[in-house]
């Protein structure tokens, strides 16, 4: 991937809802305006329940029949370099935000 101008991270607990439903919106939002190469999208959980699992069948399905295609995407968890790499952390409620609060390294500005 070329060089992003904005990177943005989607976090909600599992990664397997309410972020990567967040993540496929977005994506397809910025894909139709033109920016997708300036824009790089990712979304992440902050438990690790789900490693590489793919969304929800229920997210699937609901967000294929609003034209939002989920299946690519796997679930992670947030990884201490994902407060360096990303410029925007956007959490799905907040109490995943006070988790990545907590989590957030010193050298890291909230």
């Amino acid at each position: 991937m070329s060089k992003a101008d904005l990177k943005i991270l989607f976090v909600c607990m599992g990664n397997i809802c309410r972020s990567p439903t967040a993540e496929g919106v977005f994506r397809k939002k910025i894909t139709d305006v033109g920016l997708l190469k300036k824009v790089q999208i990712d979304s992440a959980g902050t438990h690790n329940y789900h490693p590489n699992s793919p969304p929800d069948e229920r997210s699937q399905k609901h967000a294929l029949l609003r034209g939002y295609d989920l299946s690519s995407l796997r679930a992670r968890s947030v990884q201490e370099s994902d407060f360096e790499e990303f410029d925007m952390l956007v959490t799905m409620d907040w109490d995943n935000r006070a988790l990545l609060e907590e989590r957030c390294p010193s050298w890291a500005p909230i």
